[in-house]
């Protein structure tokens, strides 16, 4: 059994407000995706990453990665999803369709491997994959379009969805193809996989493992990865 590497990395982050795609961003002396590549390859399970870049990138020719004999590149799509898909197809001409995949952000340098390793550990004899997550703590709320609070929402059974998501390469190939296929609106991976009836297991991890979105979060990035 082996356990491959998708990562979508073909959008452009405009909430970061940069002039270069976020996941070219510098942090910690190197540049968001070098962090997590990094952090990918240094787990021994990992025996490939297929990266899906943009099709007018011009900054991952200058990566430390590039070249890099683990690391295969494709061209993106429209939305996550569909670069995604993209690195799936690419899969299927060397990987088995039993192969686990794990889809992992660009943009989450901080993810740990410990929380790698207990995504695997949890999800390899699991008839249909999971993903990483952690429990709501705070109030949720539910508001119309300007603000006003409609209701107070149970937070109880409520998770963060975060990455890497593990799936069986066929099935979720097959779940995301179908999907975009339908028009249906995916999300995240896990989202393609209940659309067609699939139940993921959520994996608790831990909190560090955030996402850059905004300006703020590279400097939490940054503390994190350097502590």
């Amino acid at each position: 059994m082996k356990y491959w590497v998708v990562i979508p990395a073909a959008g452009i982050g405009t909430r970061m407000g940069a002039e270069i795609p976020k996941q070219y961003l510098p942090l910690a002396g190197r540049t968001v995706i070098e962090c997590t590549l990094e952090r990918l390859l240094s787990h021994s399970m990992i025996s490939g990453i297929t990266l899906a870049l943009a099709e007018n990138d011009c900054w991952w020719q200058n990566s430390s990665y590039m070249g890099n004999e683990k690391i295969t590149t494709v061209t993106g799509g429209e939305e996550r999803a569909h670069s995604v898909l993209n690195g799936l197809v690419d899969l299927m001409g060397y990987a088995a369709p039993d192969d686990w995949v794990l889809v992992h952000d660009a943009a989450r340098p901080c993810v740990r491997l410990e929380d790698i390793s207990a995504l695997i550990r949890s999800v390899e004899h699991h008839p249909v994959g999971g993903l990483l997550g952690m429990r709501v703590r705070d109030t949720m709320k539910r508001t119309d379009e300007t603000g006003k609070i409609l209701q107070t929402v149970e937070r109880e059974h409520l998770w963060h969805a975060f990455t890497p998501q593990m799936f069986r390469l066929g099935h979720l190939h097959n779940a995301l193809s179908d999907s975009l296929n339908a028009g249906v609106a995916i999300t995240d991976e896990a989202s393609a996989m209940e659309w067609a009836g699939y139940s993921p297991l959520l994996v608790e991890g831990h909190g560090d493992n955030i996402k850059i979105t905004q300006p703020a979060d590279l400097a939490l990035a940054e503390y994190y990865l350097g502590r």
